[in-house]
């Protein structure tokens, strides 16, 4: 069972989760929450909130934080950050696959797509995405890199030195995505991210 309360129909609920053993421990500060809001401060145009858990690389506690962020908490959208390599403790995509519904795996391909025009190890990242549903409500979770840059890059994509979009990042496909689910109407600022709709699926956001 849900417990959003929403200041506004369109309202996004944004559980952002970095999953590190080092970051928790104490041993660095943890990078990947802030990026990720400064991150969605600049997109973001409709009225969103986040919830934030800095969690250790271990299946268990992935799994129970999404779980939580989702079915009690009520967020539209998970971003997760870390933890998606193939080290031992890289974990972060069983612990997601473990609680999904449905596998998403567009957005996967699209990051380590990105990825690849600047590193040939983009291939070893892991990441996926997933819709997990429970009878009342339904949120879209995303398995991001660790590094501050790698978000920005895979969330943004890439553009030529004109400014126009050379390669998609995955996150213009995320406001309908959502709408899909059943959640919030989200939009963006076209200078960062142009969210995509069909036109059937574009209406100005309530007042």
């Amino acid at each position: 069972m849900t417990t959003a309360k929403r200041s506004h129909p369109d309202e996004v609920l944004i559980g952002l989760v970095s999953i590190s053993d080092r970051a928790t421990s104490g041993v660095y500060e943890d990078k990947g929450i802030p990026s990720l809001e400064a991150w969605l401060q600049k997109t973001l145009t409709s009225p969103w909130r986040t919830e934030k858990r800095l969690i250790a690389d271990d299946t268990a506690t992935i799994s129970k934080t999404l779980i939580e962020l989702v079915d009690e908490v009520g967020c539209d959208l998970v971003l997760t950050t870390g933890g998606t390599g193939p080290a031992r403790r890289d974990v972060t995509p069983e612990a997601t696959l473990a609680v999904a519904t449905k596998e998403m795996p567009g957005f996967g391909e699209q990051m380590r797509q990105i990825s690849l025009n600047f590193v040939p190890t983009a291939i070893l990242s892991r990441q996926v995405a997933v819709v997990r549903e429970t009878p009342t409500h339904a949120a879209l979770i995303i398995n991001l890199p660790g590094q501050p840059k790698s978000i920005q890059e895979t969330l943004e994509g890439l553009r030529t030195e004109t400014g126009a979009v050379k390669v998609p990042g995955i996150f213009a496909a995320v406001p309908y995505c959502i709408d899909l689910i059943g959640g919030p109407y989200m939009t963006t600022n076209e200078e960062v991210v142009a969210a995509f709709r069909p036109k059937s699926a574009q209406r100005p956001p309530r007042a």
